[in-house]
């Protein structure tokens, strides 16, 4: 049954692909400028295809665009993305990938597309190396593997005609809390004092790659188990390095595989940091005498790291593992692309079948796939299986089920985002020995012949694509200007508004030291300006109209140019500035102006007419001054008050203000309004307390230095305080005269009382005392 793409899926593949062959024409001034723009634009070399004031990104548009523009499809250059076969050998049975070598030349955003075809071939060779877990539980699994060469090798032979198979075991690190380290636990580490157990180790390599299944029986035999504290084990730690010491190994360059026995879980990267083993995995072969000898300065591979060394090295690995083990392994398999997880049974007799079974569910299941990318590439793989399409853009091709004979393909799609050095990378299925490999080479200059017209250039110069090469000395779109011994950076200096802008602001071509702006694509749109920073269609939109329409106003240079009786930013308003006079006839009270009948207040200010102003500081203390030159010709603006004072008014009439309450600079209280006028800092005021007496002379029946109400600061602290409203003597040592008699003529001052409040009946001499 054929498969077919839902209709959303189609549609927005039809709309990608539609976006992705649009001309931005960004900055373009030649045609390699244009191809690198965008996969969609293309080149019209036409002479003189464009007009006069027409820049030449006119040449660069789609295809379609510039031949509606006049351009013949012979003078149109769009390089496309090629894939050129190098090396594409038949398909046998030594043979199962085509082709083998294959060139693209990649233009910038359009793919390069290719098939590859994979045949799997009947009896490819096979190097399979058991390593199992030797820890106590698994002594019966031993005993069985111990007889199993023979028959593991004949199992071999019957999938292929060149089978290889080896050794090696693992245990756990040793070092606490993995192993006991007690002396006599690490010469025996047996639970039962009656057992010999080896001494624990990481990893050994027992027996390398080979076709006798005698040798492997024999080095096995010698084998016997070991022990450990912990359940999980080492194993990740011998994965690493069966998969990097291939040399020693012996791994062939045929099909790997690596059955992994055990009936327990993995320790993994930061497991180490128990043993306080901190230093990371380096993914390195540390093979020493067989042994992995850096176990303890080395932490656990990751998960992560192991998944990379194994499909570097091409080696599959089968986990064969007890039942209760299968969820654990089954995990980890999902992360590593071929693998394959089987039940082993407690004493390993199905280790035979298991691997039978596993290998031909790893064979028949093909993945296409391929190195490490830059950022700047980018590949999918459509997959056609048994001639059917299965996958589409995925990030590898694959393919199930796939029999001895079978052959499939695949379409591999590279895609460049930006011009890339030349270079290469290796496509291969994982588990097989088979790859292709992919040259690389961008695709963004322009290949144009030599045209010939020796007018065309004012004979300064050639025509390149259809535009001139200018010779030295001269430049200009035509070879028309002579640089008179200027470098072309100081003519184009000339040209910029300042160093950090673009040329003619990206909008116009730099003419001989001058800018002579582009026609735009857009109706009505003029260019202008002397570095062609300005146009009429940059301005802001009142009622979907640029600076409400023709009658209102015109745009001119990002900037609404309001005709009479109109104002705003958009020319939305008509002018009137009846809703911003105040009670008094002003507008905005001078403190703003008047925009779209609105009082636009300076800072501070509030509308509606910008007479108040909250956060403003208090003008009392701040024009005392001014109020006592006004008002009692004294103060330290005496002399020029009017100068010094000339914002403060003292008129004849006066209704509102704020009250205020002030010292003056004789420190007598004055109390008046204060009322703040049209304009900024204007103000007018009314004393409403005239400036009174601070001083009193009295008589008392005691001398002052009897008397126990003093005001502060010297009032000793026993001495009660002066009540408010009450006269008292002002200091301990003040004027005084002894009149006889117990009488004693003092000087009082009133405590706490504002000059307007002088009052009270007090036994008093004369007038008061002005000071």
């Amino acid at each position: 049954m054929e498969i077919r793409e839902p209709s959303s899926r189609c549609a927005a593949l039809l709309l990608r692909a539609a976006l992705a062959l649009e001309c931005p024409k960004i900055k373009v001034g030649t045609c390699q400028d244009c191809i690198q723009s965008g996969p969609g634009c293309a080149w019209c070399k036409k002479l003189k295809f464009t007009k006069a004031g027409e820049p030449d990104s006119i040449r660069c548009d789609t295809k379609e665009q510039l031949q509606q523009r006049g351009c013949d499809a012979n003078d149109i250059v769009f390089p496309e993305s090629d894939a050129i076969p190098l090396k594409n050998a038949l398909l046998e049975d030594k043979t199962q990938l085509a082709p083998q070598r294959v060139r693209l030349m990649l233009r910038r955003g359009l793919p390069a597309k290719f098939n590859v075809t994979f045949r799997r071939a009947q009896g490819y060779p096979i190097d399979l190396y058991y390593l199992m877990d030797l820890s106590y539980s698994m002594h019966d699994d031993l005993e069985k593997v111990k007889k199993l060469g023979g028959d593991l090798l004949a199992a071999l032979n019957s999938i292929t005609g060149s089978g290889q198979i080896g050794f090696g075991s693992f245990v756990d690190k040793t070092v606490l809390p993995f192993v006991n380290t007690h002396p006599e636990k690490l010469k025996n580490p047996c639970p039962n004092k009656d057992t010999t157990c080896q001494p624990p180790f990481a990893f050994k390599h027992v027996l390398s790659l080979t076709e006798n299944a005698n040798m492997f029986e024999t080095e096995v035999q010698k084998q016997s188990i070991s022990g450990n504290l912990d359940a999980p084990e080492g194993g990740l730690d011998a994965m690493m390095q069966v998969a990097v010491c291939g040399g020693k190994i012996g791994w062939r360059n045929v099909t790997r595989l690596l059955v992994y026995a055990t009936d327990d879980g993995f320790h993994f990267a930061g497991d180490g940091k128990l043993g306080a083993i901190l230093t990371p995995n380096d993914g390195l072969c540390h093979l020493e005498e067989n042994s992995y000898k850096k176990s303890n300065e080395f932490d656990y591979p990751s998960v992560g790291q192991l998944v990379q060394k194994l499909a570097e090295n091409n080696i599959q690995p089968i986990f064969a593992v007890t039942s209760r083990m299968v969820g654990i392994y089954q995990k980890l398999s999902d992360m590593i692309p071929k693998s394959a997880v089987g039940v082993l049974h407690e004493d390993s007799s199905n280790v035979i079948q298991l691997i039978r079974e596993a290998y031909n569910n790893l064979s028949s299941r093909v993945i296409l796939d391929h190195g490490t990318l830059p950022d700047s590439l980018k590949i999918t793989y459509d997959s056609f299986c048994h001639g059917k399409k299965t996958t589409l853009d995925g990030a590898r091709g694959e393919c199930g089920d796939v029999k001895i004979h079978d052959q499939i393909t695949f379409q591999v799609k590279v895609t460049a985002k930006e011009c890339i050095q030349n270079q290469s990378f290796t496509i291969r299925p994982l588990g097989f020995t088979d790859t292709l490999t992919v040259e690389l080479f961008s695709r963004c200059n322009c290949d144009c012949d030599e045209q010939q017209s020796p007018t065309a250039c004012n004979r300064n110069g050639k025509i390149v694509c259809g535009t001139c090469s200018c010779n030295p000395g001269h430049t200009g779109k035509n070879c028309e200007c002579e640089t008179k011994g200027k470098t072309s950076k100081e003519l184009e200096g000339s040209c910029r508004k300042d160093n950090a802008s673009v040329i003619c602001s990206g909008l116009g071509d730099c003419v001989c030291g001058q800018c002579t702006c582009h026609t735009s694509d857009t109706p009505n749109k003029q260019i202008y300006g002397t570095f062609c920073e300005c146009d009429n269609m940059n301005c802001e939109v009142h009622n979907g109209q640029l600076c409400g329409g023709e009658e209102r106003g015109r745009c001119d240079c990002g900037e609404c140019k309001c005709k009479d009786g109109f104002e705003g930013s958009a020319c939305q308003c008509k002018k009137s500035t009846d809703g911003c006079v105040n009670t008094r006839g002003k507008v905005c009270s001078n403190r703003g102006h008047c925009q779209c009948n609105t009082c636009q207040c300076k800072p501070g200010y509030q509308p509606p007419f910008c007479e108040e102003c909250p956060g403003c500081p208090s003008p009392c203390a701040r024009y005392i001054s001014c109020v006592e030159c006004h008002a009692f010709e004294s103060g330290p603006f005496q002399k020029n008050c009017s100068a010094a004072c000339s914002n403060i008014a003292k008129p004849d009439s006066f209704a509102g203000g704020r009250q205020c309450r002030e010292k003056d600079s004789e420190n007598c209280w004055i109390t008046y309004l204060m009322r703040q006028e049209d304009g900024e800092d204007q103000y007018s005021f009314q004393v409403i307390g005239k400036k009174g007496p601070s001083l009193r002379a009295g008589v008392r029946d005691r001398p002052p230095n009897s008397w126990t109400c003093r005001p502060s600061p010297e009032r000793p602290p026993q001495a009660p305080a002066c009540q408010a409203g009450a006269w008292s003597w002002p200091c301990l040592r003040g004027p005084h005269r002894d009149l006889g008699q117990n009488q004693y003529l003092v000087l009082l001052v009133k405590a706490g009382a504002g000059l307007n409040d002088f009052s009270g009946s007090l036994p008093a001499l004369g007038d008061n005392i002005q000071r």
